[in-house]
């Protein structure tokens, strides 16, 4: 159950009902559910959209800076799983915040972004007489859609535009989820308007502003019946290895400040990680708490496509170079 694609942190809960619940949930299938014929199908054909959207921006927009989701493309059969479960479990719309790392996929493949609008912004087309500055980048933006899922229900999703800094976006969602909570009369469980954040492991474990919004999290004023946090775990910073940029274990340590179960998940697995997403978000549900998913993957390219990554580091870019996608493993 804990140590193969799936290591689960919980006994740092004080509270017994939960640690009961996660292990009655995990440990009868060993965290490894079996998955029908046709819902991997669905998991291949969303790993197949999340590489064929980052080799042909590659090929066709040679060294522009996209922050690709190479080596971690399992995050988008993940934000699939999480829409469907939000579905079941009765939310209507979903607040999004996340850094640049994927940002452009999960705009075309989740929010289904027309194509057209992605592209023409990596133009380089000026806009006439822009008021007050036109100055942002295309994987700081935001947009909105609604999402469909199997069973038919719709969620609105809305990606918070993300002027840059990192997690400066991560108090941004919580507040502009505990509005749309409040108009649509979900105060007392919260459970309708759901955050997502997705985080990146370097900033994570290095901006004081995670642990500032972690500290609100229970709080009456503050509070929005928990988030989901998936934090794209390359291993890698800028250009700075684990070892050099933290003192703790693992990125996702200051979880434990609140108490929230904490799950790593190995990116080259993707039915796992969608477990753990959906396992994650009941919990989420049930317990109106934070829950952390560490999804530990890696970066194909340097820190955007215009640096070359085997300067800082060489013999984890030899193994990445000989390593297959995720899709192909799948």
């Amino acid at each position: 159950t804990y140590c193969r694609a799936v290591g689960v942190e919980y006994l740092h809960v004080q509270d017994i009902p939960v640690r009961r619940w996660l292990q009655q949930e995990m440990e009868p299938i060993r965290s490894r559910p079996e998955f029908p014929p046709e819902r991997k199908i669905e998991i291949l054909k969303q790993l197949i959209d999340a590489e064929l959207f980052e080799s042909f921006t590659h090929s066709r927009y040679m060294g522009q800076k996209r922050f690709s989701l190479e080596g971690g493309e399992s995050l988008i059969p993940a934000l699939h799983q999480y829409l469907e479960t939000a579905g079941e479990t009765g939310a209507i719309e979903v607040v999004m915040g996340m850094a640049h790392r994927g940002r452009l996929n999960v705009l075309a493949n989740i929010l289904r972004k027309p194509y057209t609008m992605i592209f023409h912004e990596f133009e380089d087309n000026l806009a006439p007489d822009p008021v007050g500055g036109d100055g942002d980048v295309k994987y700081h933006r935001g947009y909105s859609s609604d999402y469909v899922t199997r069973e038919g229900a719709t969620i609105h999703l809305s990606l918070t535009a993300n002027p840059s800094h990192l997690e400066a976006v991560d108090p941004v969602v919580e507040g502009r989820t505990r509005a749309k909570q409040r108009r649509r009369d979900d105060t007392d469980f919260r459970r309708t308007v759901l955050p997502l954040l997705i985080h990146g492991d370097a900033a994570f474990a290095g901006q004081g502003l995670v642990a500032e919004t972690l500290n609100l999290s229970q709080l009456k004023g503050y509070r929005t019946g928990g988030t989901v946090h998936i934090v794209v775990n390359n291993q890698i910073g800028f250009t700075t290895l684990p070892g050099e940029a933290r003192s703790s274990r693992y990125p996702t340590d200051i979880a434990k400040l609140v108490e929230a179960p904490i799950v790593h998940v190995h990116g080259d697995d993707p039915e796992a990680v969608c477990y753990v997403v959906d396992l994650a978000l009941r919990f989420r549900q049930k317990f109106g708490r934070d829950v952390v998913i560490d999804l530990l993957c890696y970066r194909k390219h340097g820190h955007n496509e215009g640096d070359e990554p085997a300067f800082t580091q060489p013999l984890m870019y030899q193994n990445i170079k000989n390593h297959p996608s995720v899709r192909e493993i799948y």
